[in-house]
Protein backbone atom coordinates (compact mmCIF):
# COMPACT_ATOMS: atom_id res chain seq x y z
CA UNK A 1 0.00 0.00 0.00
CA UNK A 2 1.53 3.12 -0.64
CA UNK A 3 2.05 6.40 1.63
CA UNK A 4 -0.69 8.41 -0.23
CA UNK A 5 -3.45 5.72 -0.24
CA UNK A 6 -2.72 4.52 3.53
CA UNK A 7 -2.83 8.40 4.67
CA UNK A 8 -6.21 8.32 3.12
CA UNK A 9 -7.75 5.29 4.71
CA UNK A 10 -6.33 6.74 7.53
CA UNK A 11 -8.31 10.22 7.59
CA UNK A 12 -11.66 8.20 5.80
CA UNK A 13 -11.95 6.05 8.37
CA UNK A 14 -11.68 8.76 11.07
CA UNK A 15 -14.75 10.96 9.14
CA UNK A 16 -16.73 8.08 9.06
CA UNK A 17 -16.48 8.11 12.72
CA UNK A 18 -16.50 11.29 13.61
CA UNK A 19 -18.14 13.86 10.96
CA UNK A 20 -20.17 16.06 12.12
CA UNK A 21 -24.05 16.27 11.30
CA UNK A 22 -25.08 19.27 9.49
CA UNK A 23 -27.76 20.55 7.23
CA UNK A 24 -26.47 20.45 4.55
CA UNK A 25 -24.22 17.41 4.29
CA UNK A 26 -25.54 14.22 3.10
CA UNK A 27 -25.88 11.09 5.22
CA UNK A 28 -24.40 7.73 4.53
CA UNK A 29 -25.50 6.19 1.53
CA UNK A 30 -27.52 9.31 0.30
CA UNK A 31 -26.57 11.24 -2.55
CA UNK A 32 -25.54 15.06 -1.49
CA UNK A 33 -27.90 17.73 -3.25
CA UNK A 34 -25.83 19.98 -5.31
CA UNK A 35 -27.88 23.17 -4.74
CA UNK A 36 -27.53 22.34 -0.43
CA UNK A 37 -24.05 22.17 -1.37
CA UNK A 38 -23.61 25.16 -3.33
CA UNK A 39 -26.04 27.72 -1.07
CA UNK A 40 -23.70 26.35 1.92
CA UNK A 41 -20.61 26.56 0.25
CA UNK A 42 -21.36 30.50 -0.31
CA UNK A 43 -22.47 30.80 3.15
CA UNK A 44 -19.85 29.43 4.66
CA UNK A 45 -16.97 31.88 2.94
CA UNK A 46 -15.44 33.86 5.27
CA UNK A 47 -18.19 32.87 8.05
CA UNK A 48 -18.45 29.98 10.60
CA UNK A 49 -20.48 26.84 10.53
CA UNK A 50 -22.56 27.94 13.71
CA UNK A 51 -23.37 30.92 12.17
CA UNK A 52 -24.79 29.64 9.34
CA UNK A 53 -27.02 26.58 9.80
CA UNK A 54 -29.39 28.70 11.03
CA UNK A 55 -28.95 30.68 7.98
CA UNK A 56 -29.19 27.69 5.63
CA UNK A 57 -32.43 26.24 6.77
CA UNK A 58 -34.28 29.38 6.65
CA UNK A 59 -33.24 29.75 2.68
CA UNK A 60 -34.16 25.89 2.68
CA UNK A 61 -37.39 26.64 3.99
CA UNK A 62 -38.39 29.96 2.04
CA UNK A 63 -36.71 28.58 -1.29
CA UNK A 64 -36.09 24.52 -1.89
CA UNK A 65 -34.56 24.46 -4.64
CA UNK A 66 -32.32 26.46 -7.02
CA UNK A 67 -35.62 27.47 -9.35
CA UNK A 68 -37.51 29.09 -6.21
CA UNK A 69 -34.65 30.62 -5.18
CA UNK A 70 -34.25 32.18 -8.96
CA UNK A 71 -37.90 33.05 -8.80
CA UNK A 72 -36.93 35.25 -5.39
CA UNK A 73 -37.29 38.64 -4.75
CA UNK A 74 -33.58 40.23 -4.81
CA UNK A 75 -34.75 42.29 -1.57
CA UNK A 76 -36.68 39.07 0.33
CA UNK A 77 -33.37 36.96 -0.27
CA UNK A 78 -31.46 40.56 1.33
CA UNK A 79 -33.49 40.41 4.06
CA UNK A 80 -33.14 36.65 4.61
CA UNK A 81 -29.75 37.25 4.12
CA UNK A 82 -29.08 40.31 6.59
CA UNK A 83 -26.25 39.57 9.36
CA UNK A 84 -24.81 37.12 8.28
CA UNK A 85 -22.21 39.56 5.67
CA UNK A 86 -20.34 39.96 2.46
CA UNK A 87 -23.27 41.19 1.23
CA UNK A 88 -21.98 40.78 -2.38
CA UNK A 89 -22.08 37.06 -2.18
CA UNK A 90 -26.34 37.09 -1.41
CA UNK A 91 -26.31 39.14 -4.91
CA UNK A 92 -24.24 36.84 -7.01
CA UNK A 93 -26.13 33.94 -5.32
CA UNK A 94 -29.58 35.27 -7.03
CA UNK A 95 -27.20 36.05 -10.21
CA UNK A 96 -26.21 32.20 -10.32
CA UNK A 97 -29.34 30.31 -9.06
CA UNK A 98 -30.98 32.66 -12.17
CA UNK A 99 -28.29 31.38 -14.46
CA UNK A 100 -28.70 28.01 -13.45
CA UNK A 101 -31.89 27.56 -13.58
CA UNK A 102 -32.92 29.37 -17.05
CA UNK A 103 -29.71 28.44 -18.37
CA UNK A 104 -29.23 25.33 -16.81
CA UNK A 105 -32.31 23.85 -16.54
CA UNK A 106 -31.91 23.72 -12.73
CA UNK A 107 -28.93 21.67 -13.36
CA UNK A 108 -25.36 22.04 -11.57
CA UNK A 109 -22.45 21.58 -13.63
CA UNK A 110 -19.98 18.68 -12.53
CA UNK A 111 -16.57 20.20 -13.41
CA UNK A 112 -14.47 22.94 -12.32
CA UNK A 113 -14.12 24.61 -15.32
CA UNK A 114 -17.93 25.00 -16.15
CA UNK A 115 -18.44 25.90 -12.40
CA UNK A 116 -15.98 28.83 -12.78
CA UNK A 117 -18.25 30.18 -15.14
CA UNK A 118 -21.17 31.00 -12.42
CA UNK A 119 -21.28 34.60 -10.37
CA UNK A 120 -19.95 34.15 -7.32
CA UNK A 121 -17.92 30.72 -7.76
CA UNK A 122 -14.60 30.80 -7.70
CA UNK A 123 -11.74 28.13 -7.28
CA UNK A 124 -11.92 26.61 -3.74
CA UNK A 125 -15.83 27.25 -3.95
CA UNK A 126 -15.94 25.43 -7.60
CA UNK A 127 -13.31 22.65 -6.56
CA UNK A 128 -15.72 22.09 -3.32
CA UNK A 129 -19.22 21.72 -5.71
CA UNK A 130 -17.54 19.36 -8.15
CA UNK A 131 -16.06 17.46 -5.43
CA UNK A 132 -18.54 16.87 -2.67
CA UNK A 133 -21.58 17.21 -5.02
CA UNK A 134 -20.31 14.95 -7.92
CA UNK A 135 -17.53 12.95 -6.48
CA UNK A 136 -15.13 15.02 -9.08
CA UNK A 137 -11.67 14.47 -8.27
CA UNK A 138 -11.07 18.35 -7.21
CA UNK A 139 -9.00 19.51 -4.34
CA UNK A 140 -10.57 22.35 -2.42
CA UNK A 141 -8.28 24.19 -0.59
CA UNK A 142 -9.39 26.46 2.16
CA UNK A 143 -8.10 27.57 5.05
CA UNK A 144 -8.45 24.51 6.95
CA UNK A 145 -6.54 22.78 4.63
CA UNK A 146 -3.89 25.29 4.57
CA UNK A 147 -3.40 24.22 7.76
CA UNK A 148 -3.45 20.48 7.46
CA UNK A 149 -1.22 20.63 4.55
CA UNK A 150 1.12 23.25 6.14
CA UNK A 151 2.29 21.22 9.36
CA UNK A 152 1.79 17.66 7.55
CA UNK A 153 4.55 18.70 5.25
CA UNK A 154 6.35 21.37 7.29
CA UNK A 155 5.86 23.66 5.31
CA UNK A 156 7.22 27.02 6.83
CA UNK A 157 7.08 29.85 4.07
CA UNK A 158 4.77 32.31 5.76
CA UNK A 159 0.99 32.85 3.90
CA UNK A 160 0.80 34.31 1.36
CA UNK A 161 3.85 32.94 -0.18
CA UNK A 162 3.13 29.49 0.70
CA UNK A 163 -0.43 28.81 -1.27
CA UNK A 164 1.30 27.05 -4.41
CA UNK A 165 3.18 24.40 -1.97
CA UNK A 166 0.07 23.97 -0.11
CA UNK A 167 -2.01 23.51 -3.35
CA UNK A 168 1.24 20.72 -4.42
CA UNK A 169 0.71 19.09 -1.20
CA UNK A 170 -2.78 18.84 -1.11
CA UNK A 171 -3.25 18.00 -4.01
CA UNK A 172 -0.64 15.09 -3.87
CA UNK A 173 -2.63 14.07 -0.36
CA UNK A 174 -6.00 13.60 -2.50
CA UNK A 175 -4.48 12.08 -5.67
CA UNK A 176 -6.53 8.93 -6.94
CA UNK A 177 -8.93 8.79 -3.85
CA UNK A 178 -11.53 6.55 -4.46
CA UNK A 179 -14.16 8.63 -2.56
CA UNK A 180 -12.88 12.60 -3.66
CA UNK A 181 -16.44 14.00 -1.65
CA UNK A 182 -15.79 12.49 1.37
CA UNK A 183 -11.92 12.83 1.30
CA UNK A 184 -12.33 17.13 0.49
CA UNK A 185 -14.96 17.05 3.56
CA UNK A 186 -12.70 14.99 5.22
CA UNK A 187 -9.69 17.16 4.94
CA UNK A 188 -11.84 20.32 5.98
CA UNK A 189 -13.25 18.53 8.55
CA UNK A 190 -9.84 17.83 10.30
CA UNK A 191 -8.56 21.38 10.24
CA UNK A 192 -11.90 22.36 12.08
CA UNK A 193 -12.13 20.33 14.44
CA UNK A 194 -8.60 18.32 15.10
CA UNK A 195 -5.68 20.50 13.61
CA UNK A 196 -6.79 23.74 14.51
CA UNK A 197 -5.63 27.08 14.83
CA UNK A 198 -4.54 27.29 18.94
CA UNK A 199 -3.97 23.97 20.42
CA UNK A 200 -4.20 21.53 18.08
CA UNK A 201 -5.43 17.91 19.08
CA UNK A 202 -2.49 16.11 17.82
CA UNK A 203 -3.14 12.57 19.85
CA UNK A 204 -6.54 12.57 18.45
CA UNK A 205 -4.95 13.34 14.18
CA UNK A 206 -4.88 9.97 12.06
CA UNK A 207 -2.10 11.64 10.49
CA UNK A 208 -0.04 12.25 13.75
CA UNK A 209 2.41 9.61 13.10
CA UNK A 210 3.27 11.62 9.47
CA UNK A 211 3.52 15.16 10.32
CA UNK A 212 6.34 16.98 10.23
CA UNK A 213 5.31 19.63 12.38
CA UNK A 214 4.53 17.69 15.16
CA UNK A 215 7.77 15.81 14.97
CA UNK A 216 9.36 18.88 15.34
CA UNK A 217 7.36 20.05 17.88
CA UNK A 218 6.43 23.47 15.92
CA UNK A 219 3.00 22.81 15.23
CA UNK A 220 1.31 25.77 16.87
CA UNK A 221 3.88 27.62 14.79
CA UNK A 222 2.39 26.58 11.56
CA UNK A 223 1.15 27.95 8.97
CA UNK A 224 3.21 30.95 9.57
CA UNK A 225 1.98 34.14 8.16
CA UNK A 226 3.48 37.71 6.86
CA UNK A 227 2.58 40.32 9.54
CA UNK A 228 -0.54 42.49 8.88
CA UNK A 229 -0.17 45.87 8.15
CA UNK A 230 -2.16 48.38 10.74
CA UNK A 231 -6.09 48.24 9.44
CA UNK A 232 -7.45 51.74 8.80
CA UNK A 233 -10.12 53.37 9.83
CA UNK A 234 -13.09 55.39 8.55
CA UNK A 235 -15.58 57.42 10.24
CA UNK A 236 -19.05 59.14 9.65
CA UNK A 237 -22.08 59.83 11.36
CA UNK A 238 -25.58 58.00 10.97
CA UNK A 239 -29.01 59.54 11.98
CA UNK A 240 -31.62 58.51 13.97
CA UNK A 241 -34.24 60.67 12.56
CA UNK A 242 -37.60 60.14 14.31
CA UNK A 243 -41.37 62.23 13.96
CA UNK A 244 -42.99 62.14 17.16
CA UNK A 245 -43.79 58.27 17.49
CA UNK A 246 -42.33 54.85 17.12
CA UNK A 247 -41.16 54.89 13.50
CA UNK A 248 -37.68 56.01 12.38
CA UNK A 249 -36.23 56.57 9.32
CA UNK A 250 -34.65 54.24 6.47
CA UNK A 251 -33.25 54.31 3.07
CA UNK A 252 -32.52 52.07 0.38
CA UNK A 253 -28.50 52.29 -0.66
CA UNK A 254 -28.26 52.87 -4.37
CA UNK A 255 -24.41 53.04 -3.90
CA UNK A 256 -22.90 50.10 -5.48
CA UNK A 257 -19.86 48.24 -3.47
CA UNK A 258 -20.92 47.48 0.42
CA UNK A 259 -24.59 47.28 1.28
CA UNK A 260 -25.72 47.60 -2.07
CA UNK A 261 -28.93 47.22 -2.58
CA UNK A 262 -29.42 47.46 1.40
CA UNK A 263 -31.20 49.00 3.76
CA UNK A 264 -29.70 51.63 6.01
CA UNK A 265 -30.23 54.61 8.80
CA UNK A 266 -29.67 58.19 6.54
CA UNK A 267 -25.53 58.00 6.93
CA UNK A 268 -22.97 60.26 5.74
CA UNK A 269 -20.02 59.81 3.28
CA UNK A 270 -17.21 57.44 5.47
CA UNK A 271 -13.98 59.25 5.83
CA UNK A 272 -10.46 58.97 7.10
CA UNK A 273 -9.93 62.11 8.45
CA UNK A 274 -11.83 61.92 11.91
CA UNK A 275 -11.28 66.09 12.81
CA UNK A 276 -13.18 66.46 9.78
CA UNK A 277 -16.32 64.02 10.35
CA UNK A 278 -18.19 66.89 12.79
CA UNK A 279 -18.22 69.02 9.29
CA UNK A 280 -19.87 66.65 7.40
CA UNK A 281 -23.34 67.51 6.45
CA UNK A 282 -26.26 65.88 6.89
CA UNK A 283 -27.58 63.55 4.16
CA UNK A 284 -28.97 65.37 0.86
CA UNK A 285 -32.92 63.58 2.16
CA UNK A 286 -32.69 65.19 5.04
CA UNK A 287 -31.55 68.99 3.87
CA UNK A 288 -30.69 70.93 6.76
CA UNK A 289 -32.98 69.48 9.16
CA UNK A 290 -31.25 70.39 12.95
CA UNK A 291 -29.59 67.69 14.19
CA UNK A 292 -28.00 67.18 17.58
CA UNK A 293 -25.00 64.52 18.66
CA UNK A 294 -26.29 61.44 21.13
CA UNK A 295 -22.49 60.79 22.44
CA UNK A 296 -22.29 57.56 21.49
CA UNK A 297 -21.33 55.51 18.27
CA UNK A 298 -20.82 52.31 17.21
CA UNK A 299 -17.80 50.37 15.70
CA UNK A 300 -18.08 47.60 12.94
CA UNK A 301 -14.78 45.87 11.32
CA UNK A 302 -14.72 45.29 7.60
CA UNK A 303 -12.83 43.10 5.66
CA UNK A 304 -10.27 45.92 5.13
CA UNK A 305 -11.36 48.50 7.30
CA UNK A 306 -12.58 49.49 11.04
CA UNK A 307 -15.69 51.68 10.65
CA UNK A 308 -16.56 54.36 13.56
CA UNK A 309 -19.99 55.76 13.18
CA UNK A 310 -21.42 58.48 15.68
CA UNK A 311 -24.84 58.53 16.02
CA UNK A 312 -27.13 61.85 15.46
CA UNK A 313 -30.42 62.26 16.12
CA UNK A 314 -33.18 64.51 14.35
CA UNK A 315 -36.63 64.88 15.61
CA UNK A 316 -38.99 66.10 13.04
CA UNK A 317 -42.84 67.32 12.97
CA UNK A 318 -45.27 64.41 13.84
CA UNK A 319 -46.16 65.33 9.93
CA UNK A 320 -43.26 66.03 8.34
CA UNK A 321 -42.87 65.12 4.44
CA UNK A 322 -39.16 63.72 3.49
CA UNK A 323 -38.11 60.56 1.51
CA UNK A 324 -37.24 57.40 2.82
CA UNK A 325 -39.52 54.32 4.35
CA UNK A 326 -40.69 54.81 8.06
CA UNK A 327 -40.33 51.74 10.11
CA UNK A 328 -40.90 50.64 13.50
CA UNK A 329 -38.88 48.26 15.58
CA UNK A 330 -41.78 45.51 15.22
CA UNK A 331 -41.39 45.80 11.09
CA UNK A 332 -37.88 46.11 9.95
CA UNK A 333 -37.21 43.05 10.17
CA UNK A 334 -39.02 43.37 6.31
CA UNK A 335 -36.28 45.19 5.14
CA UNK A 336 -32.81 44.05 4.59
CA UNK A 337 -30.84 46.22 7.09
CA UNK A 338 -27.07 44.71 7.85
CA UNK A 339 -25.53 44.10 11.06
CA UNK A 340 -24.10 47.49 11.63
CA UNK A 341 -27.28 49.48 10.81
CA UNK A 342 -28.85 46.74 13.69
CA UNK A 343 -26.33 48.05 16.23
CA UNK A 344 -26.86 51.54 15.89
CA UNK A 345 -30.56 51.01 15.94
CA UNK A 346 -29.78 49.31 19.01
CA UNK A 347 -28.20 52.34 20.33
CA UNK A 348 -31.30 54.75 19.56
CA UNK A 349 -34.09 55.40 22.06
CA UNK A 350 -37.57 53.01 22.08
CA UNK A 351 -40.30 55.46 22.60
CA UNK A 352 -41.96 52.14 24.20
CA UNK A 353 -39.91 52.20 26.55
CA UNK A 354 -38.51 54.90 29.23
CA UNK A 355 -35.54 56.59 27.17
CA UNK A 356 -32.36 55.65 27.59
CA UNK A 357 -29.60 58.01 28.98
CA UNK A 358 -26.19 58.01 26.98
CA UNK A 359 -23.20 57.61 28.54
CA UNK A 360 -20.17 60.14 26.89
CA UNK A 361 -18.06 58.90 24.38
CA UNK A 362 -19.49 54.93 24.81
CA UNK A 363 -18.40 52.69 21.80
CA UNK A 364 -19.95 49.28 20.70
CA UNK A 365 -18.09 47.05 18.83
CA UNK A 366 -19.47 45.43 15.99
CA UNK A 367 -18.45 41.71 14.39
CA UNK A 368 -16.89 41.03 10.79
CA UNK A 369 -19.20 40.05 8.84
Amino acid sequence: MSSVKKMQDLLLEWYDRHQRVMPWRARAGQRPNPYHVWLSEIMLQQTTVVTVGPYFNKFISLWPNINKLAEANLDDLLAAWAGLGYYARARNLHKCAVMVSTNLKGRFPEKVEELLELPGVGPYTAAAISSIAFNQPAVAVDGNVERVVSRFFGVEDPLPLSKPAIKVGAEKLARGCARPGDFTQAFMELGATVCTPRKPKCMECPWRQACVARKAGIQEDLPRKVPKKARPVRYGKVFWVTRGGQDFLIEKRSASGLYEGMYQLPTTAWIEDKKAVAGLPLPEALGKKKSQPMNVSVRHSFTHFDLVLDLWLVQLAEKAAINGIWVSRERMERYALPTLMKKAINLCPDDRKSKKKYNKNRKVDGDKR
